[in-house]
């Protein structure tokens, strides 16, 4: 990934008291960050949690890269001022050697970016009725798109085309999070009161989906749903009152206990860096104009946190390889 950096009007301010251990390797500080900032309507990729270090302030904040469907005029027939609205998800999916940024907005929009180009590969607008909270990318090169308010998990044939609409659907109620699990071949979703693994069957233009398990959840409210990376074949399940580990050969849900009071409630997204083990989460502070965001970024194991000023950050992922 094109690394020039970029400096926007952010202001980081560090509360972190020790420097976090771990590295990738000799050469690397870690992965570095994608934010969802409902402010600037944008995603951005930050530097790593040890590079942002150096940014105490009054200094900017350092973006890697970044991209809002408001630059980009090859979608203005689906009218982005409104389609793009609160941007809800962001993550990097590797796929046949590229890099890919796939991202939603509650606005209605779901698209598929080449983080090379900056070109967008598929996208499609839902409507906002829908309120689509996620997405993943499928080997196929499919785009799997979950929708709160719409109640359902989508399979778009992303792959036959910028603006292919066929798909296949599954009735999901609160549907938040979705997420390939290639190492059992299946898609999963989290929605408000069950977790449900999807059999994506039929063909890339015309996919098709099959219940194969449909696990009740320990307590209600499903928000977020990402692979453990530390410890695969495992998940992170975020509901609204607590955070879960989920091992799909047990068919178990075991609590996961964060420091701090409340610390792991209401979390909108989480997610693990497996080489240092540190645990990268996001949560409302319920304050301001935007009462589902935040402008915290907290890490844990070892514990700090990051406040990104004049941010609505609704989440934030590791910006991984996998």
């Amino acid at each position: 990934m094109l690394r020039t950096p970029c400096l926007v009007g952010a202001a980081v301010l560090l509360l972190l008291g020790s420097p976090l251990a771990g590295r990738a390797d000799a050469r690397s500080y870690g992965w570095e960050v994608v934010v969802v900032d409902q402010a600037s309507r944008s995603a951005m990729v930050l530097q790593s949690a040890e590079e942002l270090m150096a940014y105490q302030g009054p200094g900017r904040l350092p973006v890697v890269w970044s991209w809002s469907a408001d630059r980009e005029p090859a979608l203005a027939d689906l009218r982005p001022a409104r389609s793009w609205t609160s941007p809800s998800e962001a993550k990097s999916r590797v796929r046949a050697g590229r890099r890919y940024l796939v991202t939603t907005a509650s606005g209605g929009l779901a698209a598929v970016v080449d983080t090379a180009t900056g070109r967008t590969r598929w996208a499609t607008d839902v409507g906002g009725a829908a309120n689509p909270h996620s997405i993943e990318l499928l080997p196929d090169g499919n785009a799997a798109v979950a929708a709160s308010a719409g109640g359902w998990v989508r399979v778009y044939a992303a792959s036959q085309g910028p603006r292919a609409a066929a798909y296949a659907e599954y009735r999901l109620p609160g549907a938040h999070g979705v997420l390939w699990d290639g190492r059992a071949g299946l898609l999963r979703a989290v929605g408000d009161a069950e977790l449900v693994a999807l059999r994506v069957g039929g063909t890339p233009a015309a996919p098709t989906l099959t219940p194969v398990r449909r696990t009740p959840l320990p307590d209600g409210g499903g928000h977020d749903l990402a692979a453990v990376l530390g410890a695969p074949g495992r998940f992170w399940v975020a509901t609204l009152r607590h955070l879960y580990r989920y091992d799909p050969a047990a068919d178990r849900f075991t609590p996961v206990e964060l420091p701090g009071p409340h610390a792991d409630r209401d979390l909108k997204s989480v997610g693990d860096e497996p080489f240092t083990g540190r645990l990268l989460t996001v949560a409302p502070e319920h304050t301001g104009p935007c009462d589902w965001c935040t402008s915290v970024i907290t890490l844990h194991r070892p514990e700090g946190a990051r406040t990104l000023r004049w941010t609505y950050l609704y989440k934030a992922r590791w910006w991984s390889i996998r």
